[in-house]
């Protein structure tokens, strides 16, 4: 009997989803909390930044840099990603967003430098030059922005979920494969996957029996949990983090400078879809909110995201992007307040700042973090499945995101040899899911979905009358 009338019930229900969406959070963002609850989940968001944790480690090994250099990349990213994320609590965006390390400025920064000439200092110069290049295009002129053009694709739910999805895919390799490890780390495999578990298996707890209160530390509460049974079986020497200094001194371009026009296509190429994936998130927090969000505030926001880059770039850190784990500490915790994430960019630009604490950061156990990630990561990707349900899905929307989603998908398998192979800037192309699949998702659906089919008219129309039939999308 349901199937007799898809149409009329379909858009009762999108009727009234548009007109009062469902609110996700108990405390709504711009409710203010007491002092020691700010300070907890500012501290769980801090926490919740697994790449903040993971991608300046991997960067440095990658290039034999010495533990106090990597504690600067530490250091940098985490002043440069507070920075931005206070601009985008209280002044661009006022969304309860915080800006984490892109993977896609890490994966180009990791094979742009490793290129004969230039090395880390032509990575980050020609990354500078394309970020400059990119906030200028992101500019806000009277709320609106060249760049901001994409955030009319992104209001439909087809295009918004399917980029939450892809976003989850490209980041999903360092969850799971750093929570496991390789057999040169200690603890591999047994205890870092025990230990990784024991933090899950608390976070899950917590969320799921722990009540409102316990809830809000969900996170806190599994990396304590994971960080105590890991250094059961693997203690941690503290004596490199006695001998550091206090406090970090940023420095301009610590790597050098050097600029390839063709490696700065490449990292515009790359920054690109960070912004179009944190704007596909701005969206979905602003939703969980109730808050309506216009062109041009999410032009500022994408203007926020650009800003960071050429801090990052300047300073030797990664470009930033509204970050997943965060947006699923939003969702876990149900505290949507912007001045959670304004306090969690003032404990970051605290801790960075703070040498002693990025050298504790070089011995931090890895697997428990990224053990937490990958369940954070899970949520968000199925908050995207739950955006798809939205979509009325008839053969030419199947096409176009079937076909986008195992293009992006499907770039992570292609063999090394077959990859090395190829131009560089292809080889970033077929690597990065939001870049494949997002723009063969956008141009699929430009030319495939974009005009109403004869099937979206209702047949009293021929008596001139239209139906009220849902909005395919």
């Amino acid at each position: 009997m349901s199937q007799e009338m898809p149409d009329s019930g379909a858009s009762s229900r999108d009727a009234t989803a548009e007109a009062s969406p469902a609110r996700i959070f108990d405390v709504g963002i711009n409710e203010r909390l007491p002092l020691p609850q700010l300070a907890v989940l500012a501290l769980q968001n801090v926490f919740g930044m697994t790449g903040m944790f993971v991608f300046p480690g991997l960067l440095g090994r990658a290039f034999h840099l010495s533990d106090p250099q990597i504690a600067y990349l530490y250091g940098m990213t985490f002043i440069a990603c507070g920075v931005i994320t206070i601009l985008q609590s209280v002044l661009l965006l006022r969304l309860p967003v915080a800006q984490g390390p892109y993977a896609g400025s890490f994966g180009a920064l990791l094979a742009v430098g490793h290129l004969q000439s230039g090395g880390l200092g032509m990575a980050f110069g020609s990354f500078f030059a394309a970020s400059l290049i990119w906030c200028l295009l992101t500019v806000p002129v009277r709320g609106r922005s060249v760049a901001g053009m994409f955030a009319r694709h992104l209001r439909l739910p087809i295009i918004s979920g399917m980029i939450v999805m892809l976003i989850m895919v490209q980041i999903a390799s360092v969850a799971l494969p750093t929570w496991i490890g390789h057999p040169r780390t200690p603890g591999f495999p047994v205890v870092n996957l025990l230990s990784g578990a024991i933090a899950v298996a608390g976070i899950v707890f917590a969320m799921l029996w722990g009540g409102r209160r316990l809830r809000r530390v969900a996170i806190l509460l599994g990396l304590a949990l994971g960080t105590l049974a890991y250094t059961l079986w693997q203690p941690v020497s503290f004596a490199a983090v006695a001998a550091a200094p206090l406090l970090v001194e940023p420095r301009i371009f610590p790597f050098g400078f050097g600029v390839r026009p063709d490696l700065v296509a490449v990292f515009l190429l790359v920054l690109i879809p960070a912004g179009m994936g944190s704007m596909a998130l701005y969206q979905t927090v602003a939703e969980w909110g109730n808050e309506t969000l216009s062109p041009g505030r999410m032009s500022e926001g994408l203007f926020g995201v650009a800003l960071g880059s050429v801090v990052a770039a300047m300073w030797g850190g990664f470009s930033t992007i509204a970050y997943p784990d965060n947006i699923g500490i939003l969702r876990a915790t149900r505290v949507g307040s912007r001045f959670v994430t304004l306090a969690a960019g003032i404990l970051l630009i605290a801790l960075g700042g703070c040498v002693k604490f990025d050298m504790l950061l070089v011995i931090v156990p890895i697997p428990v973090i990224s053990a937490a990630a990958t369940l954070l990561f899970g949520i968000v990707f199925m908050h995207g499945v739950h955006i798809l349900a939205q979509v009325e899905w008839d053969d030419r929307r199947l096409i176009a995101a079937g076909l986008a989603f195992l293009v992006g998908l499907g770039g992570l398998f292609i063999e090394p040899e077959v990859i090395h192979a190829m131009p560089l800037m292809l080889q970033l192309v077929l690597q990065q899911p939001v870049i494949s699949g997002g723009l063969t998702l956008v141009v699929l659906h430009t030319l495939l979905c974009a005009k109403p089919q004869p099937s979206d008219i209702s047949p009293a129309a021929g008596a001139g009358a239209r139906q009220p039939v849902r909005v395919r999308q």
